[in-house]
């Protein structure tokens, strides 16, 4: 007997490059659009009225080369529905990571109860784990040790996640920042999506973020790095700087406060030459 296979309800294209940042990125957090199949063996959602986005199946979602695209110690946040467990956790070994723990989104109603219309063919589901892994060696930072791992908020529009996930995220990783399969802008995050519009329409337009190549990651005045990725942002700006470029042409360059850039470049361990002096020809 032959095996049902699931059919998306539009055609799967094959995904943009990632994005790239001097040093790699030290942090992803990614909600990839999974393929559910039901017991019909149909793609669910089954109605076109509820298509809301491109989905990808398990196997092209493990093929994304997310290591490479990432720093030597680096951390994931990566959400998975209930059913799918372990496809998430199969991913997260693909992508280089192994998994150490997770947080819990415990949907609220308005009175803070549970909310019930999640869906499920054994229970009601109200939760979404979210699976956090490391890549190679690096430890949460210190916020980290007092950040229970639960959020619990309203929903809001189909399939969007809690916006405190990010100040949880950056109080408890470094950066630089990536949100894969990102569909609304965030400050100071690398984004790569297709529904990355402003205004939150679903299917939106494709993001800058999505087309591959390698840039200088946006940081935050003080946003906390790991020392690997800083002294190698620090020699790609000092390749520029021994070049002739200014400091201040550096700052325009990378969008970095100028002592920001001043401390890379220490970091990295090239000269500074003196104020007001001309760069060299």
């Amino acid at each position: 007997m032959l095996k049902k296979t699931s059919e998306p309800l539009r055609p799967e294209e094959q995904p943009p490059a990632l994005p790239k940042v001097v040093g790699g990125f030290s942090t992803v957090l990614a909600d990839p659009p999974w393929r559910f199949t039901n017991r019909t063996g149909k793609v669910a959602p089954e109605h076109r009225r509820l298509d809301r986005y491109s989905t990808m199946e398990l196997e092209a979602i493990k093929a994304l080369p997310v290591s490479d695209v990432c720093a030597k110690n680096a951390h994931l946040y990566l959400w998975v529905p209930n059913a799918l467990l372990p496809d998430g956790l199969a991913v997260m070994e693909s992508w280089g990571f192994r998994y150490v723990s997770n947080i819990i989104w415990a949907k609220r109603r308005k009175d803070g109860g549970p909310d019930g219309r999640g869906v499920g063919f054994y229970f009601r589901n109200v939760t979404e784990i979210l699976l956090f892994g490391v890549k190679g060696s690096m430890r949460t930072l210190a916020p980290a040790r007092s950040q229970v791992n639960m959020i619990e908020t309203r929903k809001r529009e189909h399939s969007r996640k809690p916006d405190e996930q990010y100040e949880l995220i950056t109080d408890c990783s470094p950066g630089p920042y990536l949100e894969m399969f990102a569909r609304h802008p965030q400050k100071g995050w690398t984004l790569w999506g297709d529904e990355a519009s402003d205004d939150v329409k679903p299917r939106g337009k494709v993001h800058k973020g999505y087309a591959g190549g390698e840039m200088f990651p946006p940081l935050q005045t003080n946003e906390t790095i790991p020392e690997a990725v800083a002294v190698e942002i620090g020699r790609e700006i000092g390749t520029r700087y021994e070049a002739g470029a200014s400091i201040r042409d550096l700052a325009v360059e990378t969008g970095y406060p100028l002592q920001r850039v001043r401390s890379l470049l220490k970091m990295a361990e090239t000269p500074l030459r003196k104020r007001g002096r001309p760069a060299a020809e």
